[in-house]
């Protein structure tokens, strides 16, 4: 078999090494040097070649410098000279400048006689990078201080994760105990373990982003301590094959106590607004259909007492029943005149990116606090833009994330999987919204009475969302949807036209 150094000479790779080299004779004389010496200490090679390595030092450092050489040479052994030392050793160039160096000292033996390899490590250029190094290490490390934040490194190749102390506390790991997968996600919350598993899968395929973004409770357990942990990263991949997930994890236990009193103020003050606005809109219209009512009532007493005697008048029997008839249209021209009024301004439709307003609804439902659900989104790529108007659809979409989060907390779900799927249906040719979450599903009779004005499943409800928002998507030219029969689960579509 051909070797494939065998073309290559002892120059050739002495040339290919970036640090400078000299080779020094037992007499202490340079008898080679590589491209990198030359560059460095300004020699060229009939110069440098021949030279005595003394020369290459400050004057004060060179009559001594001949016993140091000899005791090396009678003890020959591989090391280094200046580092980890705290002195400074110097090298002159040959325009008598003056530079700092680390030196490594290498014996090679050799038939005729012995050789030093002597290697030139420049020691400001090493130092700088340790000090800028242990800055950067140290602003990291003010700057993870400071944030709560927490590094971690999982070993996909391995199975194997290294993290922090911070981390290693709250999952209640020993000091020198290997983590892997298994004793990550064993710690994880139950009901948050699916929404944990769905993440990692999703930074572990290939054909997404990689990246990895969790929010999740964990249990300790040594003092079975639960904690809220928000974790965002990156999967790096070698020969699309996941190897490396990089990242940091914030401890968001005040923050999500605090998200939970807020969720519940905003509920009471949007329950009781909402049941003042249903209340003062049933009095303006029981208003305006009182006194129509009493005239209609009036005269309809007139037409029976009119009837219930014989010698009735016609012509008194003909006034009260023209006079219900004028009641009751001015009874309903009333009512469509408040309805009206409360539905005034026509609907202003703009070309929307679905796919934009449905990560923005997600935004908004978690800003309202309604945060405690694992989102999955499957966008359709490139999908044409939709007509609509945006505050209506958003208002749809986060009602449909609110609704699935609260049913589910009804049963005890206290954190779920929401899946959001937006795709063209070619059947309608709109563009189809689907909102599904893992909980039990809706009976049969809630199922057909859902969308029904004041029909609620929820304490504090008035039963005017879903109807709100079947409205608000017919307003849009679109259309609002319960998946039948699907149990477990609640399937809600919601579909928009193309803007053309």
């Amino acid at each position: 078999m051909t070797n494939p150094l065998q073309g290559l000479n002892f120059q050739t790779l002495f040339d290919a090494v970036s640090d400078a080299m000299l080779l020094v004779d037992d007499t202490g004389h340079i008898v080679q040097a590589n491209s990198a010496a030359y560059l460095l200490l300004g020699y060229a090679e009939a110069e440098i070649i021949g030279l005595a390595v003394e020369a290459l030092m400050p004057q004060q450092y060179r009559d001594h410098h001949h016993h140091y050489r000899e005791a090396f040479n009678k003890k020959p052994e591989k090391r280094s000279m200046g580092t980890g030392t705290g002195a400074a050793l110097v090298a002159l160039c040959r325009d008598g400048k003056e530079i700092e160096v680390d030196i490594g000292l290498s014996p090679m033996p050799s038939a005729e006689q012995p050789y030093t390899l002597v290697t030139f490590y420049v020691a400001d250029q090493r130092r700088q990078a340790e000090e800028e190094l242990r800055i950067s290490e140290e602003r990291l490390a003010l700057a993870k201080q400071a944030a709560h934040l927490s590094v971690f490194d999982f070993d996909a190749h391995y199975n194997v994760l290294y993290w922090d102390d911070c981390l290693r506390a709250l999952w209640g790991a020993e000091p020198d105990s290997v983590m892997n997968y298994q004793r990550i996600i064993s710690a994880v919350h139950p009901n948050d373990r699916e929404a944990f598993q769905a993440a990692f899968e999703h930074a572990n395929s290939p054909a997404g982003n990689g990246e990895y973004s969790i929010e999740c409770r964990v249990i300790n357990p040594i003092d079975h301590t639960e904690r809220w942990i928000a974790a965002a990263g990156h999967m790096h991949f070698k020969n699309e094959v996941a190897n490396r997930l990089v990242g940091i994890a914030q401890d968001i236990t005040e923050q999500k106590i605090i998200e939970k009193q807020l969720q519940k103020q905003r509920t009471e003050v949007e329950a009781n607004f909402t049941q003042q606005v249903a209340a003062q809109t049933a009095s303006a219209i029981a208003h305006e259909l009182n006194q129509p009512l009493a005239a209609i009532s009036a005269y309809s007493e007139v037409a029976l007492h009119a009837l219930e005697n014989d010698s009735f008048d016609p012509n008194s029997l003909k006034r009260a029943l023209e006079g219900s008839v004028k009641q009751a249209q001015r009874a309903g021209s009333s009512l469509h005149e408040l309805l009206a009024f409360l539905q005034k301004g026509d609907v202003v439709r703009d070309k929307l990116n679905i796919n934009d307003i449905v990560k923005e609804a997600l935004i908004i439902a978690k800003s309202n606090g309604y945060g405690e659900f694992y989102p999955i989104l499957q966008l359709e790529d490139n999908m044409p833009l939709v007509l609509g108007n945006r505050i209506q659809v958003l208002k749809i979409l986060v009602n449909l994330l609110t609704n699935s989060v609260e049913a589910m907390h009804g049963v005890g779900m206290s954190t779920s999987t929401i899946t959001i799927t937006v795709r063209t249906n070619a059947d309608i040719n709109m563009a189809h919204v689907t909102v599904r979450d893992n909980g039990p599903g809706l009976d049969p009779e809630t199922a057909k009475r859902i969308f029904e004005p004041f029909f609620t499943t929820k304490p504090t409800g008035i039963g005017m969302g879903l109807a709100i928002s079947r409205a608000l998507a017919e307003a849009n030219g679109g259309q609002l949807w319960l998946e039948p029969g699907n149990k477990p689960n609640a399937m809600f579509h919601f579909a928009l036209p193309f803007a053309v």
